[in-house]
C-alpha cells in the first residue's frame, strides 16, 4: 500500500509531516500548537497550548475542569497520562443508598467527577 491509496470506505485519510503535526478541532488552536513547535517547543509545549486554546475558541468543548489522557514518547520513553476526574472521597455506595439510589443516578450532582486536568 502506498501513502495515496486507502483500502478502508471512510473519509479520512493518513496525513504525514517532517517536523511535526497539530490537528484540533479549531484552526487557531492549531495554529497556536504549531507556533509553539516552531519557536522550539516540543509536542507537549504544543499539546498545552491547544488546550489552553481551545479552552477560549470552544470553551463548552475544553477546558479547565475537564478530564485529560496522553500517551507520549519522549527522550526515549513512552509515557502515559491519566488525568480523569475522581470521585469525591466520602462518596459511597452507603451514601448513594441513604439518599434513595440503588445504583449511581445518571443524572444530578452525585455523579459528577472532581475535574483531573488542573491537578495534571
Amino acid at each position: 500500500m502506498n501513502h495515496y491509496s486507502y483500502p478502508y470506505m471512510n473519509r479520512r485519510f493518513s496525513t504525514y509531516a517532517k517536523n511535526g503535526m497539530v490537528a484540533t478541532t479549531h484552526p487557531l488552536a492549531t495554529e497556536a500548537g504549531i507556533e509553539v513547535m516552531k519557536q522550539g517547543g516540543n509536542a507537549m509545549d504544543a499539546a498545552i497550548a491547544t488546550a489552553a486554546t481551545l479552552t477560549v475558541v470552544e470553551p463548552t468543548s475544553n477546558g479547565i475542569g475537564g478530564d485529560a489522557f496522553m500517551i507520549a514518547w519522549m527522550n526515549g520513553k513512552l509515557h502515559g497520562m491519566n488525568a480523569s476526574g475522581r470521585s469525591p472521597r466520602k462518596l459511597s455506595m452507603e451514601e448513594i443508598r441513604k439518599r434513595g439510589f440503588s445504583e449511581m443516578p445518571k443524572f444530578g450532582w452525585l455523579p459528577v467527577n472532581v475535574p483531573g486536568v488542573p491537578k495534571a
